[in-house]
């Protein structure tokens, strides 16, 4: 990332997070239970990260492929998301997209079809060893496996209606859904025609990667 880049991506990023960290404060007064408690938690880490002081080595440009399902029309279809979507999309080149499962042979061509951008966290512009927050994208037709991991997950879909299935049970879900996903949960995503844009969190072990359920 050049020096007359890396400025303008993240004044945008730190705009996106701000305007996404409203949105958690709002569903945190809407929700009750698991999803108010754990975007409690969420809030209250965020408060504790030093948003002054960014890595911009971590905030350089992956070229990862899962930003070519990215570059068309995406549609938030919710216009409760449609102003974190239209924050965090001009960004998608410049994100530091990643995939840290190994290649599998029943598995062709996933690490090239799904990706997350970690902006807060161990690996990422904005460290924290206690509370993770980025984007995940999966292009169209993309099953992501069963998988767990330590750490408490939520999801805020911002793009893209998936079939996920958690603890055995199989939802759709839509540009404004909410979801928690406790820790170690068996969970499932899968796309349709069109790609998957959800901004993540996750708290607790944090540093503990995702593995495969059948790893």
């Amino acid at each position: 990332m050049t020096d007359a880049v890396a400025p303008k991506t993240l004044q945008g990023v730190l705009a996106a997070i701000e305007l996404l960290r409203s949105h958690y404060a709002r569903l945190r007064q809407t929700h009750a239970g698991e999803v108010a408690d754990e975007l409690s938690t969420v809030l209250a880490l965020l408060d504790e990260v030093d948003f002054a002081r960014p890595d911009l080595d971590h905030l350089k440009p992956s070229g990862h492929g899962v930003t070519r399902s990215l570059s068309g029309h995406l549609a938030s279809r919710n216009g409760t998301v449609a102003d974190v979507l239209a924050a965090f999309r001009p960004l998608f080149p410049a994100l530091p997209w990643r995939y840290s499962y190994e290649p599998r042979a029943d598995l062709p061509g996933l690490e090239n079809s799904m990706a997350w951008a970690e902006l807060v966290g161990p690996i990422a512009p904005f460290g924290s060893r206690n509370v993770c927050l980025g984007i995940t994208a999966i292009g169209p037709r993309v099953r992501y496996p069963e998988h767990r991991h330590p750490a408490v997950e939520t999801y805020y879909v911002l793009s893209g209606t998936a079939r996920w299935t958690a603890a055995g049970v199989t939802q759709e879900r839509v540009p404004g859904s909410f979801i928690v996903h406790p820790s170690n949960i068996v969970h499932v995503m899968e796309t349709a025609d069109e790609p998957l844009i959800a901004a993540y969190t996750w708290s607790g072990d944090v540093e503990t990667l995702s593995t495969f359920a059948d790893a």
